[in-house]
């Protein structure tokens, strides 16, 4: 795992690099720079608005009594097409653009449904600890709160 943070830390940064002097090539170098200035005002504008509209819609779910999991893992994803947009590059700045589309993040986050449904396991321990309910990876668990009733006190 650590060799893979490694590796990305190191590899994400040369290939960013790699494309802005290739595009400097391309095109000259001021406008390679505005490029990047561009993207990451634009960007950083599309996530802030997306995540203001998602945070709305986590609050009125929340109000209606239901779990908001779609629109938190949402908010997630928002919050990190943010942060590939704050970083400057062109490989970054298409990650961050392409999780900011609904259509694309619909799908990225249908992939890392499957992902975390495969390489997550939810256990409970119940009561004494000695009982131990595993639950498969495409169960869904359901469940509701019922509110016990107060004692009702006897006036003398």
């Amino acid at each position: 795992m650590l060799l893979r943070l490694l590796l990305l830390f190191i590899l994400v940064p040369f290939v960013e690099l790699a494309l802005l002097l290739y595009l400097a090539t391309v095109i000259d170098w001021p406008a390679t720079l505005a490029i990047v200035v561009i993207t990451g005002i634009v960007g950083t504008l599309l996530a802030r608005a997306q995540g203001f509209a998602t945070y709305q819609r986590i609050q009125k779910e929340l109000a209606q009594g239901s779990m908001p999991t779609d629109s938190v893992f949402d908010a997630v994803l928002i919050f990190v097409a943010g942060a590939f947009l704050m970083t400057p590059g062109i490989l970054t700045d298409s990650l961050g653009f392409a999780l900011l589309i609904p259509f694309l993040r619909t799908r990225i986050k249908a992939g890392l449904m499957v992902w975390v449904k495969k390489n997550f396991q939810v256990t409970t321990n119940m009561g004494d600890g000695f009982q131990q309910t595993t639950y498969a990876n495409d169960e869904v668990i359901d469940s509701h709160v019922i509110e016990a009733e107060s004692k009702k006190q006897i006036d003398p």
